[in-house]
């Protein structure tokens, strides 16, 4: 366990029992999300590879135009 997520349960032991538990649900909510977008990832990466593949070769290709995020 790191010093910081140490740390943060130490602060947190000091919190109401119900303050504790809803921060736990979170915190378990929270590493359920990153794992599965883990096995979404890694389930996906040939996908992953070949759209970059694809989005290279358009550049190259000069089939793309630059837009900022106010563009989209």
């Amino acid at each position: 366990m790191t010093r910081l997520l140490s740390k943060a349960f130490k602060r947190a032991s000091s919190l109401s029992e119900d303050l504790q538990d809803q921060i736990a649900r979170d915190l378990l909510e929270e590493i359920e999300w990153e794992m599965r977008w883990d096995q979404t990832l890694a389930g996906s990466q040939e996908t992953l590879d070949r759209l970059a593949e694809k989005a290279e070769q358009e550049y190259r290709a000069g089939e793309t135009r630059e837009h900022g995020f106010d563009d989209l």
